[in-house]
């Protein structure tokens, strides 16, 4: 797999993680991601961005409306329950062993992801532009 071209806007080996850029749930992942990644195995791109466009278009994927969160390892894209235990298996510490939800049928998984991501702006709110990273996490970002 190593000659396949990666997505644009990824180096291979790179591992980005797509977000709501305006979802206030999905901004706290991203910050969580942040806090809890000391070793910054994973970028990240709000989907609003140019290189979140490109990622989606690549992957086929609508531009204009994306209720999942993303995260493209090794130029495959995983979305919902499987994105969020593949990310969180590589966290350090007790977040790994949430990974073991993977036993739960994904049907099952999937169903209950989709009741937060459908209904993330009116549980937790949306803020009116893409938040920008403050200096420090400007490097965590695909895109300046």
């Amino acid at each position: 797999m190593t000659d396949q071209v990666p997505p644009p806007s990824i180096q291979n080996g790179e591992r980005v993680v797509l977000f709501d850029g305006v979802c206030k749930l999905c901004n706290g992942w991203a910050k969580f991601l942040i806090r809890h990644d000391p070793q910054q195995k994973f970028r990240l791109a709000s989907v609003q961005s140019a290189e979140g466009q490109a990622l989606l278009r690549w992957f086929a994927l609508p531009t204009d409306r994306f209720d999942t969160m993303g995260y493209v390892e090794a130029g495959t894209l995983y979305v919902r329950s499987d994105a969020v235990l593949r990310i969180v298996a590589q966290l350090p510490g007790i977040w790994r062993f949430m990974a073991w939800l993977r036993v739960i049928p994904l049907p099952v998984r999937d169903w209950c992801y989709d009741r937060i991501a459908l209904n993330r702006y009116r549980l937790f709110g949306r803020y009116d532009s893409c938040l920008l990273p403050n200096a420090d996490h400007k490097r965590r970002f695909l895109h300046d």
